[in-house]
């Protein structure tokens, strides 16, 4: 009956996707690089971030997404540099990309700054039919996919002080077909331009204890806006508790701890909402953070985020 579910999923993405196709984050807010190029050297330091998602832990062929980037600023920190890798998989397909990142950061004032960004970088796409149990013969599935190549570029922008930021950004621009059967344009995974918005907001509630709630919102093309909220706690800059809340998909519980000044590693699972019984097994996410100070730049207190 698993093997059904996903081979249903599978037909549903190989029509002319309308819907949102971009990988899915629940610790989005610690992993902004992904959808965001204008967070380049948004930290100040040298920052890289690896994190690994598992969608509907125990149904074969489900979603796991991998990534790792790292960005740094120059230029006394009005240029950021950074790079992504990604590895998304989902039942047949499989997709992996490698993304340049490049950000101008102006100061609106003492404390406020605004970046601009904008990422290049190339997608292959490969699709095995092998991991299919196909029961019926169909001309569309005969035909494995290698490593296509497919050219990207994103743009973002990035309102941010050391208590909020407030970001929009399209990180895929352009509307490249990665799957086309037979040459037909009815038939088909061509990409649909996804519009991100994002701010969150730190809370001094006392000398130990920060809130931090936070909001995104995806909006595509054909499909129903995804919003996002989340609201962290911090105690003593070192152990982060929370929860996020997908409208009409999931509801998640956050934890984080601050291992030392350069370390942090973050955790979350996820409750589907929107799934059938039977399938709804959660999701699980970890993140791992490394950030490399200098003396003259330390951090004193931890940016929330």
């Amino acid at each position: 009956m698993k093997n059904y579910f996903i081979i249903t999923l599978f037909f549903f993405c190989s029509g002319l996707i309308q819907a949102q196709q971009n990988e899915q984050y629940t610790q989005y807010m610690y992993n902004t690089l992904t959808i965001n190029p204008a967070y380049a050297g948004s930290r100040e330091v040298l920052s890289a971030v690896l994190l690994h998602r598992t969608q509907w832990i125990g149904l074969d062929g489900a979603p796991q997404t991998s990534s790792f980037s790292m960005h740094t600023p120059i230029e006394r920190k009005k240029i950021g540099l950074g790079f992504n890798i990604l590895n998304d998989q989902l039942g047949a397909l499989s997709e992996t990309s490698i993304t340049a990142n490049f950000s101008y950061t102006i100061d609106i004032d003492y404390f406020v700054k605004l970046s601009m960004g904008i990422s290049a970088g190339a997608y292959l796409y490969s699709q095995d039919l092998s991991k299919l149990d196909l029961r019926y013969s169909d001309p569309f599935y005969t035909n494995n996919l290698e490593n296509k190549l497919s050219p990207q570029v994103g743009l973002g922008f990035l309102l941010h002080s050391d208590k909020y930021y407030i970001g929009a950004s399209i990180p895929r621009m352009l509307r490249t077909t990665n799957i086309d059967f037979e040459n037909n344009s009815n038939y088909g995974l061509r990409e649909r331009l996804h519009y991100y918005g994002t701010a969150g907001y730190v809370f001094n509630l006392s000398k130990m204890i920060k809130f931090k709630p936070a909001g995104m919102v995806k909006l595509v093309f054909g499909s129903p806006a995804q919003v996002d909220l989340s609201a962290n706690f911090s105690y003593n800059d070192k152990f982060i508790l929370g929860t996020s809340y997908s409208i009409s998909s999931s509801v998640s519980a956050l934890a984080g701890f601050q291992i030392n000044e350069s370390w942090l590693l973050g955790m979350s699972y996820d409750i589907a909402t929107s799934l059938p019984d039977g399938y709804n097994n959660g999701s699980f996410e970890f993140f791992l953070r490394f950030e490399l100070f200098k003396r003259y730049n330390k951090m004193m207190t931890p940016r929330f985020f």
